[in-house]
């Protein structure tokens, strides 16, 4: 029996297909809708082959990836797909378990779009187009903000009416959980910091398992600079925009894709290309401001365990489990932990020394397999 794993992102589909929960076959959609669309799939040696591709949706991403696994001999055919596992970003407060996919279950998803509107509908529009496909196979929903759902209420809580968490659910939900729970499960600590860096960052306080504080918010803005995103701003900024003549939607253009690394460099969000030119006044800028910040959200959060140190601290995620000097100037702000330098620059398992009070671990986060064996 075959289980599917679709992960879908803003302007990508990752997927994986599993047989007892072993990956066979794993791939990438990358900047869906744009010219330079590529597919990416990984052998078994780990090798990686790219083609340029047109996909316009992701409706047609996921054809082409069911596609492929017929042309590519992964399945003889898809009738022998039982499972399919689907990222949904956000699930409010009442989807904090898998959810099998019936049609009034699509419905209140449906609903939630507009607390994730660049990812939601994304992830909703892979589930029909599967399930048109794979009618026969189970379908289920495995929600980012499920991990979060640990939150005690002085975590979740915004300064705002009470009235409006009550009546309009405006509260902190925390996103990335399925990255954060799968990394920190890879781990024998009681109590873990977790940083997931990739385009979008958060950090989570994580202690029995459970999770107690993170960095994202009502939606996936909040927290530290970010790709293209600003994190967290005074929101009287937007106040001020607003009397400058600039219009809501130009406002969350500004902060969901003009801001952070991009914005801040005035170069672009790719860090390797920021790494590239890290003599460049902007380079240094999101440097900077990046490590400040994410230093300083890993030290808060030391409340969360009633001021104790944790135990551990992960960097997980494309920047944080490749980046070396990022994670060194993350940790350089923290006097409980001694940096090993030449297993940080080689991206190890463990970075930190053997006298560090805090353990510093790289660890590849896998969500895919997190969605399988959840489902399984």
């Amino acid at each position: 029996m075959y289980t599917l794993v679709l992960n879908a992102g803003s302007s990508s589909l990752r997927f994986a297909v599993f047989e007892s929960a072993k990956t066979i076959y794993k791939g990438h959609v990358d900047a869906i809708g744009q010219f330079h669309c590529q597919f990416r799939k990984y052998l078994s040696s780990g090798a990686e082959v790219k083609k340029h591709v047109r996909i316009k949706s992701h409706e047609e991403a996921v054809d082409f990836v069911l596609k492929k696994l017929t042309e590519d001999c992964i399945v003889k055919k898809l009738s022998e797909i039982k499972k399919v596992g689907h990222r949904v970003v956000h699930g409010g407060e009442h989807f904090i378990k898998p959810l099998k996919i019936k049609f009034l279950n699509l419905k209140k998803l449906e609903k939630l779009s507009n607390l994730a509107p660049l990812h939601n509908p994304a992830n909703i529009t892979c589930i029909k187009a599967a399930k048109k496909v794979l009618w026969h196979a189970d379908h289920y929903a495995v929600f980012d903000t499920a991990f979060h759902s640990s939150l005690p209420q002085k975590a979740f809580l915004y300064g705002l009416p009470y009235k409006l968490y009550k009546k309009e659910g405006i509260r902190r939900y925390g996103f990335h959980g399925i990255s954060h729970k799968y990394v920190s499960e890879q781990i024998k600590a009681k109590k873990i910091i977790s940083c997931h860096i990739g385009n979008g960052v958060s950090v989570a306080a994580i202690k029995n398992g459970l999770c107690l504080d993170t960095s994202m918010g009502f939606t996936p803005l909040e927290g530290p600079i970010m790709g293209t995103r600003s994190g967290s701003i005074d929101p009287a900024i937007i106040f001020h925009l607003v009397n400058k003549n600039r219009s809501l939607e130009d406002i969350k253009n500004i902060l969901e894709k003009e801001s952070g690394f991009k914005g801040l460099s005035g170069i672009g969000s790719d860090i390797r290309k920021l790494w590239a030119k890290t003599g460049s006044e902007g380079s240094k800028r999101v440097f900077d401001v990046f490590s400040y910040q994410m230093a300083k959200i890993i030290l808060s959060y030391y409340a969360a365990f009633s001021g104790d140190q944790p135990d551990a601290l992960i960097f997980t995620a494309g920047i944080g489990e490749n980046a070396h000097y990022i994670r060194s100037k993350i940790c350089a702000y923290i006097n409980d932990i001694d940096l090993d330098e030449k297993e940080n620059k080689k991206n190890s398992h463990i970075i930190s020394t053997k006298k560090s009070q805090i353990k510093v671990y790289v660890i590849k986060t896998n969500e895919e397999l997190a969605i399988a064996r959840t489902i399984s």
